[in-house]
Formats: structure tokens, sequence, C-alpha cells
């Protein structure tokens, strides 16, 4: 079953033009084993998002005993956000599981 974790910070819209470069050059450096897909989401408020699809629990729990921290909350702290995170079964979907 893939999971979907939901990474959530407030960070000044000052800094949008250069979270959205450090996102993309994150994904420059290739996704970890098990994500299928990763998404920077704004509201042009300050509320940012970031939405990563896991191939299943295992490949999130795998990623999370690496000994480096985590992508997603580390790029927030970056920029003076303080992160949230929710993880969520994917229940149904318009695709099928991968």
């Amino acid at each position: 079953m893939n999971i979907l974790t939901m990474v959530t910070a407030e960070v000044d819209q000052d800094r949008a033009v250069d979270l959205i470069a450090a996102f993309e050059a994150m994904l420059a450096e290739g996704l970890p084993d098990g994500l299928l897909e990763s998404r920077l989401l704004g509201d042009g408020e300050g509320h940012w998002a970031i939405h990563s699809l896991w191939r299943d629990r295992g490949a999130l729990d795998a990623m999370r005993a690496a000994p480096e921290p985590p992508a997603a909350p580390t790029l927030f702290r970056r920029f003076g956000g303080d992160p949230s995170l929710v993880v969520l079964p994917v229940l149904a979907a318009s695709q099928q599981p991968q």
C-alpha cells in the first residue's frame, strides 16, 4: 500500500525563490529508494507543503532509519520553518499503486 507524507511549514514568502531552488536541487540529487514522487506546494502567502508518495511503509521506515535526517523537514528548517508531519496510507487513487 502506498503511503503519502505531508510535511507543512510556514516560511516567509520573501524566501520563496530560494526555497523552490533548494527543493529542486534536492530532487536533482536523486530520490531515496521507494520514494515515487515528491511535490512542493505553496499558496503565495507563506504556507508550504511537501507531499511525498512512498511505495509502502517499509520504504518510508527505511528512509527514516537512515543516518541522515529526513529531507523535507530539514529543508523547511533551513528556511526558518517549524515543520509538521502527517503520514497517511493511500486508500484510493486515480492511478493504480506503484
